[in-house]
């Protein structure tokens, strides 16, 4: 269950660097600022699998904000299971994370029966 949370489009976005916050990369999705294998995707919670390529689209706005917020996130590390280019603001998914590469979370168990609902 927290692999399949930690695919999802929203938490890749943020994990790549092109959003400070969770919520911020939801803000980028949201108005299909983001395409993934070269289509644009309005959906927060899309599941991406190995081998996806996530990208900022190419309209100005979408990539001044990715500017800023790779600029600002530069001491923050990319996770093992994804590549990032920086100068193309494409991200690809290597693999799906194991269990010991997610971040703690503080009650799991209540994130896990949450999302089983």
């Amino acid at each position: 269950m927290l692999q399949i949370l930690e695919t999802r489009l929203d938490n890749v976005v943020y994990q790549l660097g092109l959003a400070n916050t969770r919520a911020g990369a939801r803000q980028m999705v949201n108005p299909g600022h983001i395409k993934v294998n070269g289509r644009k995707v309005s959906i927060a919670s899309y599941a991406l699998r190995v081998n996806d390529a996530v990208e900022v689209r190419d309209n100005t706005r979408a990539r001044q904000m990715a500017t800023k917020n790779l600029e600002s996130s530069t001491s923050r590390m990319v996770p093992d299971w994804l590549l990032l280019n920086r100068e193309a603001f494409k991200g690809v998914v290597m693999r799906i994370p194991s269990r010991n590469e997610i971040q703690p979370i503080a009650n799991e168990q209540a994130v896990v029966e949450f999302y089983s609902r």
